[in-house]
């Protein structure tokens, strides 16, 4: 049996504002353990008999950061392979195109994992057990569904209504008054979103259920790029084609109306963690029922959320309330009102707040930490990879000032090739062409200051280019 792990990773963490949106989805939040919610979805799978490859689906411009995710905790050193998508669009197209790939690739006999990345599972017991029953019933041709029972009536679930154990029907999403009969009836259970079934089982249902839009994704593949390297291989999606696709959960698109979906129910203590209060829980109260992480001083409040990052944040005299501080934006709300964050976002947005900003974005060579910004200049932080090359390129519009904090760092110019140990500094001016290199064993740190009329990411000119996405 060939097992294909398939995370389904990138979508935005918007219930989880003032953390990153689309810059930095649900599942890269990292919890108390140093773990984040994306390296717990690729290890669910780490052990499980006959893992051949994990398959991610994500946006092409999380790819560095997921690579890096996967690296640190990829003890076993499973293959990875990418599809990377220029813009979501639910996950019926993206697990069409991960059937398309796995049945490619391994045949349509390969078994597909199919897990949510922002996802939680305390018993990782339970859920193999479950997975070696549900592998069974998928070699026989069924699309198996993991099914938990409801604790009260969530709306944000999906819920599977069975007869005598068998899914009769799929509800997506119901209102407040459905849910409350469902979960009371004994006769539904929550649909997980993991899934487990063969390339081909997925292929046929697709093709039964929704054949415009597994034609729409075949097209899509045939104008995409592939390409690998350093043992990763990636399918970048065609922005053109794949742009034009609908937007369309695989539940709606398929499962409601397939007749050959089979559950296994288990008790696994899954959550979706869809919002601030259930990552909070995660942590133990103190004796007044505050939960806090980061640096934190409470005098004379209860039952109140604090997470703090880089600063110190005080919470005095106060109850019920959820406080997030970030970097970039600070969320202060009574509890109650916590999941209605999308009226606020809508404010930002009419407002252009840059609401999506990630102070880390991630790259081939390492990552780059936004430090300030101003107009006219720019500070920034850069941690290269031991042995690895920014592209050779130049910048139009601004000059770089580089000091090395740390590490070597090896930088070339048309008039001077040298490496630079800790306290050094450079100057790249507009206009020249230059290439920055850690020749060493050890990570690199430097801090940038750039100054210019124009600093976007836009304005640079690439000689050659090493990035795989």
């Amino acid at each position: 049996m060939k097992l294909i792990q398939t995370i389904l990773s990138g979508d935005p963490n918007f219930r989880f504002w003032p953390k990153p949106g689309e810059a930095q989805p649900k599942a890269f939040i990292r919890l108390n353990d140093g773990q984040t919610l994306l390296q717990k979805a690729f290890l669910r799978g780490h052990h499980l008999i006959g893992l051949t490859e994990v398959l991610t689906v994500t946006n092409r411009e999380l790819f560095f950061s997921s690579e890096d995710e996967y690296r640190e905790v990829n003890a076993r050193t499973v293959p990875t392979n990418f599809i990377l998508e220029p813009v979501g669009r639910g996950t019926a197209a993206a697990l069409i195109a991960a059937a398309l790939q796995v049945a490619q690739t391994h045949g349509g006999d390969a078994l597909m994992l199919v897990l949510p990345a922002d996802h939680l599972i305390e018993r990782q017991d339970v859920f193999e057990a479950a997975m070696a029953q549900a592998f069974s019933m998928a070699e026989q041709g069924q699309w198996v569904a993991l099914g938990v029972k409801p604790t009260g009536p969530e709306t944000a679930y999906d819920y599977f209504e069975l007869k005598d154990q068998r899914v009769t029907r799929l509800h997506t999403q119901p209102d407040l008054a459905q849910a409350k009969v469902m979960a009371a009836s004994g006769h539904h259970v929550w649909n997980t979103g993991i899934y487990c079934v063969s390339a081909a089982t997925l292929l046929g249902q697709a093709s039964a259920h929704a054949p415009e839009l597994v034609a729409a994704v075949q097209n899509c593949l045939q104008h995409s790029r592939a390409s690998s390297g350093r043992g990763v291989s990636q399918l970048v999606l065609d922005a053109s084609t794949f742009g034009l696709l609908p937007h369309v959960s695989i539940e709606e698109a398929v499962l409601q109306a397939s007749s050959q979906v089979a559950l296994v129910t288990c008790d696994m203590a899954w959550s979706d963690i869809g919002q601030w209060a259930e990552l909070g829980e995660l942590t133990m109260p103190d004796a007044q029922g505050n939960r806090s992480h980061g640096t934190v001083m409470l005098d004379g409040s209860s039952n109140c959320t604090v997470q703090a990052q880089g600063r110190p944040v005080g919470v005095v005299g106060v109850d019920n309330l959820l406080v997030v501080d970030t970097p970039d934006a600070i969320l202060v709300a009574d509890k109650q009102y916590a999941p209605k964050l999308g009226s606020l976002l809508a404010q930002l947005r009419s407002q252009g707040s840059a609401y999506q900003s990630a102070n880390v974005v991630h790259r081939s060579w390492g990552s780059y930490h936004l430090i300030h910004e101003s107009p006219g200049f720019k500070i920034r932080s850069l941690h290269i990879k031991p042995g690895a090359s920014l592209s050779l390129q130049l910048h139009e519009h601004r000059s770089e000032h580089w000091v090395v904090i740390s590490g070597l760092a090896h930088i070339a110019t048309g008039d001077q090739d040298i490496v630079m140990t800790p306290n050094r500094s450079a100057y790249i001016a507009a206009g020249q062409k230059h290439r920055l290199y850690n020749p060493g064993q050890m990570p690199c740190t430097l801090i940038e200051v750039q100054s210019g009329s124009y600093l976007g990411e836009e304005d640079v000119v690439r000689f050659e280019e090493k990035l795989l996405a």
